[in-house]
């Protein structure tokens, strides 16, 4: 029976699919770990193929891939001392799929665990792709029992108390936990949770990367047995770290203490914008970005995650102003642009305004003008946008926020047109509280420049669209302050008109808000992703059908 037992944790930033390049990863961090004397190296979930799978799972030869891939990883383990290594993986077993935890050691899978507790809810869908897996036994590892609980495993008791009836000594999750505001205590609490019932020590190792809509912080962290948190690695970037552990009494005791404080509030969600746009641009190979600058806080602000996250050099901003922009506009997008040091022209819309307008005169002849005409500004715009993207590679940013987009305030084929969407999950009070904490603060990690990044005056002035002489977007919706805490209601918390018109809204505007939400769900469907932040997302998060009679106002 030993008596120590060292594990290297490994926080590890898996690329989706890529099998190949995501086990030399692995390979390097075993290494790393070796020689920093572990006897054990432990990996996020389903660390060879990357989470969440979706349905690449499901075809055949990527699973026979991933199971080629783990038996050749094994091999790194052979030689006399050599650690073992906790890896994960989908599994075929008599024909049947699992989430599955390996351990490799001496040059061979000496166990494999499968995944008990399958979530089904939110952004997850595994009982599509994966079959429930038996209860676990602990593993035995060098005369130490350890169990394996699997992301899910950790967020009920059954798994927990059936290893500890079992024998386990010291507790080993490897997740794939995604961000959303404020989860990072969550987990902490069922983690405690799991070491007040069994009086058992416990490793949380998560991945950190961006994937689509979601981003997985990091934020690995080690409790005691009494549910003391002794080690927090950091958040947002790649981490390893060897922990020792001693047997004290009848328990291990884990004699390493490393602490990182975590961000929270607007430093990581701005965190999250970044991780998530930077690891969607490098992972696809696209050499940058570029987005129309309009002068307007909700450009400004994706322009600053942008550079912040890729380089001022990988983003061209620009701007496309009409007959309705407005000198202040054009000022505060080229301040702007000086502040982030980006790329920056000017390609005016007017001539192609006047195009359009010609070639629709015989069809639009006896009408007035009204929302088509505003339409065609935002569509030639995205159309220059896209045409861009198509003759020099980069990107397209759409700019648009969650509350717009919550009530249609945006234009398909126009200001919505390109592959991802930087505020996608943000609420419009919050960019505004974004961009005064960006002007005051340098993100960790940032690439961009210290000090403002924008003009004060873009924070400062009313928002408008400028798609007809003196727009303001309190003409066609409630004042923001108002707009954010009906849709907070609505839609991160399912809450029945009735039950908002109670906090003091008028019923009235209650009802509009919630009609402009249901009738936009086909613009929605066809929005590019971006990332999650708050508990429930347009997306994968929140699936709404798009034909929808239902109304609580009416009801």
């Amino acid at each position: 029976m030993s008596e120590t037992l060292s594990i290297y944790i490994a926080q590890l930033n898996p690329n989706l699919g890529a099998v190949q390049s995501n086990c030399k990863a692995i390979a390097a961090a075993y290494a790393r770990g070796m020689a920093d004397g572990a006897d054990l190296i432990l990996t996020p979930e389903l660390s060879i193929t990357g989470y969440p799978l979706e349905d690449l799972v499901l075809k055949p030869y990527f699973v026979r891939m991933a199971r080629q891939a783990l038996e050749s990883l094994a091999e790194i383990t052979a030689g006399e001392g050599a650690p073992g290594l906790l890896v994960g993986a989908p599994w075929l077993d008599d024909g049947v799929l699992y989430n599955s935890t390996f351990l490799l050691e001496g040059g061979n899978i000496t166990a494999i665990r499968y995944k008990h507790d399958l979530p089904n809810y939110g952004v997850f869908d595994e009982k599509r792709v994966f079959s429930q897996g038996p209860l676990p036994k602990p593993i035995l590892f060098r005369g130490i029992s350890l169990g394996v609980m699997i992301c899910e495993d950790m967020w009920f008791p059954s798994v927990a108390n059936a290893l500890k009836s079992d024998g386990a000594e010291i507790l080993l999750v490897p997740t794939c936990s995604p961000f959303q505001v404020n989860k990072h205590q969550e987990r902490e609490k069922q983690g405690q949770l799991r070491t007040e019932e069994t009086k058992l020590p416990l490793i949380f190792c998560n991945q950190v990367c961006g994937q689509d809509e979601l981003v997985f912080e990091g934020a690995s962290y080690v409790l005691n047995h009494r549910g003391k948190k002794i080690i927090q690695m950091p958040a947002w970037q790649e981490a390893e770290l060897l922990t020792c552990w001693k047997r004290v009494n009848d328990g291990f005791v884990c004699e390493t203490e490393n602490m990182n404080e975590l961000e929270t509030g607007m430093a990581a969600i701005y965190q999250a914008m970044m991780l998530g746009l930077r690891d969607y641009v490098q992972k696809n190979h696209f050499p940058g970005v570029l987005l129309g600058l309009s002068g307007g806080i909700d450009s400004a602000l994706s322009a600053a995650v942008a550079v912040d996250a890729l380089g001022a050099d990988k983003v061209d901003c620009i701007m496309m102003p009409s007959r309705f922009t407005s000198g202040e506009s054009v000022s505060d997008a080229e301040e702007c642009a000086k502040l982030l040091g980006v790329n920056y022209d000017t390609i005016a819309i007017k001539p192609g305004m006047d195009a359009f307008n010609e070639m629709l005169f015989p069809a639009f002849k006896d009408t007035n003008p009204d929302t088509t005409e505003e339409n065609i500004q935002s569509r030639l715009r995205g159309l220059i946008l896209m045409s861009l993207s198509n003759k020099f590679g980069k990107m397209v940013l759409t700019t648009g926020n969650k509350s717009e987009m919550s009530v249609g305030y945006a234009t398909l084929y126009g200001d919505m047109c390109g592959g991802y969407s930087v505020l996608k999950d943000v609420y419009k009070l919050d960019v505004f509280e974004l961009c005064r904490w960006r002007n005051q603060t340098v993100p960790k990690g940032a690439l961009g420049p210290s000090g403002p990044v924008m003009p004060h005056n873009i924070i400062a002035k009313p928002p408008t669209a400028e798609l007809r002489d003196d727009q303001k977007d309190e003409d066609s919706l409630p004042p923001y302050e108002r707009l954010d805490d009906i849709l907070r209601c609505l839609v991160d918390n399912e809450m029945a008109v009735s039950e908002i018109i109670e906090r003091g809204h008028d019923a009235s505007e209650v009802a509009r808000i919630e009609h402009l939400l249901y009738i936009a769900e086909y613009k929605r469907r066809q929005s590019p992703p971006g990332v999650k932040i708050t508990g429930k997302n347009y997306g994968r998060d929140r699936r709404y059908p798009i034909t929808n009679g239902f109304r609580s106002a009416r009801s």
